[in-house]
């Protein structure tokens, strides 16, 4: 999958580079966390220099945005086209949810990094969030109503900050979030 970066476009090359370096990230998030993850360890463990790795992430919550960003957007939303808006939206909502539920280092480090205020974060918050929008109005069907969308909207984003500060699980926020989202969507 070649998926555009934030910063710029990307040469087949440069892609391989950006996949190494997410990639690289991971296993340095695993062993060290988001407090111990610099850009610098990263590149190391990618086999490139410090100076390129900068040359795609501005910073290391750039680089875990971006790793967030791809694991949405490399997953298809739920496909049930038979089943009821409600039933479709609250799909949409866990598969979300849980995308990061297995891998706790990950969790914590995207709930830090899509807080940050570096510009290219921004710019992938907005991507995020933009992506999760649509697949939310999707789901609702033709009749979307975009107020309901947008409670759900807060609704999920509360939901993750509290897994992201350690309150419950994923699957458990999962689970509280969709009972929330059901008191929404039946009003």
């Amino acid at each position: 999958m070649n998926l555009e970066a934030t910063r710029r476009r990307l040469t087949e090359k440069q892609a391989d580079t950006v996949d190494r370096l997410t990639r690289a990230a991971m296993e340095v998030l695993s062993r060290e966390g988001f407090a111990g993850l610099t850009v610098r360890m990263v590149a190391a463990a990618a086999g490139v220099g410090t100076a390129t790795a900068y040359t795609y992430f501005s910073s290391k919550e750039h680089l875990v945005a971006e790793m967030f960003w791809r694991r949405l957007a490399a997953t298809p939303p739920p496909a049930d086209e038979d089943s009821d808006s409600t039933t479709r939206v609250l799909a949409v909502l866990r598969q979300i949810a849980m995308l990061v539920a297995d891998e706790p280092a990950l969790a914590g480090a995207v709930t830090s990094a899509l807080l940050g205020t570096d510009p290219d974060v921004a710019h992938l918050r907005y991507r995020i969030g933009s992506e999760i929008r649509k697949r939310l109005m999707d789901a609702s069907g033709a009749d979307a109503d975009p107020e309901i969308v947008d409670h759900l909207e807060l609704l999920y984003a509360g939901a993750l900050v509290r897994a992201g500060m350690g309150y419950a699980s994923y699957a458990e926020i999962a689970e509280q979030l969709e009972k929330s989202a059901l008191r929404v969507l039946k009003g």
